[in-house]
């Protein structure tokens, strides 16, 4: 800016070392120790949901909007999402849509939109997998709750936890990139 100071050269910048020393500091932030710099989620992020409807052929079946990890949801933080049950099809790929908004910022993990305007919601990558039965027949449908958790490293995961209480799946999708499950 005019009339500021010329900005100075920080010196030390050993490159070679600039990750170790990071990761160093990471660990020593972690035992309670330092400083730590809080991040969270740039948008609010969604998973589609598909109504369980009989299909129509020609006529896309109607898709809600579950908030799974809201705006600012910090880095290492997690959420259980209300006591809403899904059912989810296993042994058989499967489609996850996900959705971001950055202007949806008051919404919280568990709301859950079955209408919204265009610019509202954008569709992400969707992640398509084939879930294991763990001993159930391909095509069963298992009732699920969901769990959300924002890693460290930017990863959405999203868990869906039988009620019955046997297995978990996880399905992981990167708020810095790609996705996979």
């Amino acid at each position: 800016a005019d009339g500021a100071a010329p900005a100075r050269l920080l010196g030390g910048a050993d490159l070679d070392l600039a990750v170790a020393r990071g990761a160093a500091y990471y660990g020593y932030v972690r035992r309670g120790r330092g400083v730590r710099i809080r991040g969270g989620t740039a948008c609010a992020y969604y998973v589609g949901i598909e109504s369980s409807m009989p299909a129509i052929p020609g006529m896309e079946p109607p898709l809600e909007a579950l908030c799974v990890a809201p705006f600012g949801m910090e880095e290492g933080s997690e959420a259980a999402l209300p006591a809403q049950e899904f059912g989810l099809v296993v042994g058989e790929p499967v489609r996850f849509r996900f959705f971001g908004s950055s202007v949806r910022r008051q919404d919280e993990v568990g709301t859950l939109l079955d209408f919204w305007q265009p610019d509202e919601l954008q569709e992400l990558e969707e992640i398509e997998a084939t879930l294991p039965t763990e001993g159930r027949r391909p095509g069963e449908v298992v009732r699920v709750k969901l769990h959300a958790r924002v890693t460290e490293t930017g990863t959405l995961e999203l868990e869906a936890l039988p009620v019955d209480g046997s297995a978990r799946w996880k399905v992981q999708f990167d708020v810095r990139g790609t996705a996979e499950a």
